[in-house]
């Protein structure tokens, strides 16, 4: 915005624009211009709020805008440093995240904010600091227990870490809380199929599938099993239904970022190297050419932070 309209802007806020100027032979009184902070901090929180529909429908940078602009306004809110935050991990902009959520948590007086305690978690996993990441999912799940998605982040941490019995405890209790909670039943299975255990893996798979009818991991998982066992026809048909419910799963990347092991992974890549599944792969591209298009799947870890109710 060019200086010349925001200081028109400023002059209308401060409610100065169209008082009468001194001319040129009047001399200036000295005088101190008085904010009212409580005006400008619901004028904040005005602003977060706006930020916070905006955020819903997914408009993240214009979302960004307010926020930013609702924490110079609203400095002292640590509902608005949280939404700050949220929103910066919903852009990938992981130290910009941390920092206002940090912000938040000192504000609050408190380091018992279990949503904080989990976007706090969730963000330094993506950061790859996975003991951190458990360090602050265990912080979280002390103040508030038995949350699903912590339960599920955790032992996404300790995997990474593999530290595999750890992780597959996390995951029962995840599922102990939530029986329709397929992600951890399917993480699961990815750990027994890289500890040589592939029958329990399948299993923990189907199990993951009979739960979700469009769920395409577990789907894509068990065809990618039974191909490598010499069961070539059943696990091309299986693979192909699994891409045609999502083919974000048929790019290894991907796979990659949703915690499939290398053992998995190299069976993967040669059943995505065969005529048949790259020919569906080319049907469903010329179908929906942004169907190919990866993006980050909601399996892997907790939201940020839910929006924080502002006062009106």
């Amino acid at each position: 915005m060019p200086k010349r309209i925001s200081c028109l802007l400023l002059l209308v806020t401060l409610g100065l624009w169209g008082a009468a100027q001194p001319s040129s032979a009047q001399s200036l009184i000295p005088h101190t211009l008085r904010l009212d902070n409580a005006k400008l901090e619901q004028q904040g929180i005005g602003l977060a709020q706006e930020a916070s529909q905006l955020a819903q429908f997914q408009q993240y940078e214009l979302a960004l805008q307010r926020a930013k602009l609702a924490t110079q306004l609203a400095p002292k809110s640590p509902e608005v440093w949280s939404l700050l935050g949220g929103l910066y991990l919903q852009t990938n902009d992981l130290d910009r995240g941390i920092t206002s959520l940090k912000k938040s948590q000192l504000l609050s007086g408190s380091g018992k904010n279990s949503a904080i305690l989990f976007a706090l978690g969730s963000a330094y996993f993506q950061k790859g600091s996975y003991l951190t990441a458990v360090d602050y999912l265990k912080q979280g799940l002390k103040v508030k227990p038995n949350v699903p998605g912590a339960l599920f982040d955790l032992g996404n941490a300790y995997l990474m870490l593999r530290q595999f019995p750890e992780a597959i405890a996390q995951y029962d209790q995840a599922v102990a809380q939530d029986k329709s909670f397929w992600p951890a039943i399917n993480n699961i299975g990815l750990i027994k199929y890289e500890t040589g255990d592939e029958e329990a893996a399948v299993k923990q798979w189907q199990k993951a599938a009979d739960l979700d009818p469009k769920a395409a991991e577990p789907r894509l998982a068990i065809a990618v099993a039974l191909y490598a066992k010499g069961k070539r026809d059943q696990g091309l048909s299986s693979g192909e239904a699994a891409i045609r419910l999502d083919s974000r799963y048929a790019d290894l990347k991907f796979l990659k970022e949703n915690l499939w092991g290398e053992r998995l992974l190299a069976n993967t890549r040669k059943l995505l190297e065969t005529p048949q599944i790259r020919a569906t792969l080319a049907q469903i591209q010329e179908k929906n050419p942004r169907s190919q298009r990866p993006s980050p799947s909601p399996q892997r870890s907790s939201p940020p932070p839910r929006t924080p109710s502002f006062p009106r």
